[in-house]
């Protein structure tokens, strides 16, 4: 779909959710970075910068990116299998991880990158004409311009559609709060389960992000999980096992697991791509810990994300890629009758 360069100044739109301070400058309370602006300066997302002593979003209604998409591109495999999203993302991020995939969008201001004007009530217009029943908030941080996501998703919901949130969930409770009963489904990119490799790959802390998933099911919104294996930094079978327990001690047991194998990007182009059995062993421990759906992304291997029954282990629904080969499943198992944990109608 295609995208134009324009005035910038088409897109300002005041922030929420910071503070005016007496010298001019502003604190943006979005997110845990609490970044402090002067006159003209932006913080670490890019896309919210202090003019005039108010803090605005250059990036509302700036879509940098936008295309349909299979649900299981998210990745999302226990939301509405097979169904197909608008996927749409704006420029920016808060976080600067050494190894992202999606760099010239997220590390770059609004400005510096093409871009289509889609207001809110666009997007979902735009999401029935392509007869996309889920809309995606994606590629980039969508939580760096909350208030574009949330507008977004209040006009999708009122237009009968669902709302999907990509992200790697570090933002602070209350904007979190105020997105959250638009929200239908999450994935949360979870970095690493230990604080130190957080810092030094995401520049970011590890306790916001487990606090935005504990947020996320507290409200009811179907949430799946994606780890990234980097080799050498967060592939260490210790800290997988006391991510997997955290999850399974905080009701997360039944939330859909993804390992999904790194290949060389960014400022991480000299690693090597994640060994399978690195993937394998990874899916092992899960299991062992509790988690009852484990898939391993981002590699061609039989069965990696295929959907199995948790009591007798019949294959449920079978897919290829993004493809899903076994249609029509309900969300209960044909021969024992477990119910599978998930949005399935």
């Amino acid at each position: 779909m295609k995208m134009m360069r324009h005035d910038a100044r088409e897109a300002w739109h005041e922030a929420e959710y910071y503070e005016s301070l007496g010298d001019g400058s502003v604190v943006c309370r979005l997110c845990p970075y609490a970044c402090r602006m002067a006159e003209g300066r932006s913080g670490r997302c890019r896309s919210r910068m202090n003019r005039g002593g108010r803090l605005w979003t250059d990036a509302y209604g700036e879509v940098c990116a936008l295309q349909a998409d299979p649900v299981e591109k998210k990745p999302l495999l226990h939301f509405h299998p097979g169904g197909r999203c608008l996927s749409l993302a704006a420029a920016g991020c808060n976080l600067s991880c050494r190894n992202c995939q999606n760099w010239m969008l997220s590390q770059v201001a609004p400005a510096e990158v093409e871009s289509r004007r889609l207001l809110p009530e666009n997007v979902a217009a735009m999401a029935v004409a392509h007869a996309c029943p889920m809309v995606a908030y994606t590629y980039t941080e969508p939580l760096t311009y909350l208030e574009y996501t949330r507008d977004c998703a209040k006009a999708c919901r009122e237009a009968g559609l669902k709302n999907i949130l990509v992200t790697a969930g570090y933002v602070n409770r209350r904007p979190l709060d105020d997105l959250l009963p638009w929200l239908d489904a999450a994935n949360v990119d979870l970095k690493s389960f230990s604080d130190e490799v957080c810092q030094a790959v995401c520049h970011a802390r590890l306790s916001p992000v487990l606090a935005t998933l504990e947020r996320m099911h507290e409200a009811g919104v179907w949430v799946e999980v994606t780890n990234l294996l980097i080799p050498g930094v967060n592939d260490d079978m210790k800290m997988i096992r006391d991510m997997c327990l955290w999850l399974v001690s905080h009701g997360l047991s039944e939330a859909p697991l993804y390992f999904s194998r790194f290949f060389p990007q960014y400022h991480m182009r000299r690693l090597s791509p994640t060994p399978v059995d690195t993937l394998l062993h990874a899916r092992e421990t899960a299991r062992a810990c509790g988690m009852r759906y484990v898939y391993i992304g981002n590699v061609d291997l039989p069965e990696a994300v295929d959907t199995h029954c948790p009591r007798c282990g019949r294959v449920l629904i079978r897919r290829h890629g993004y493809q899903v080969l076994t249609a029509d499943f309900t969300g209960a198992c044909p021969v024992c009758g477990e119910r599978v944990a998930g949005v399935f109608v």
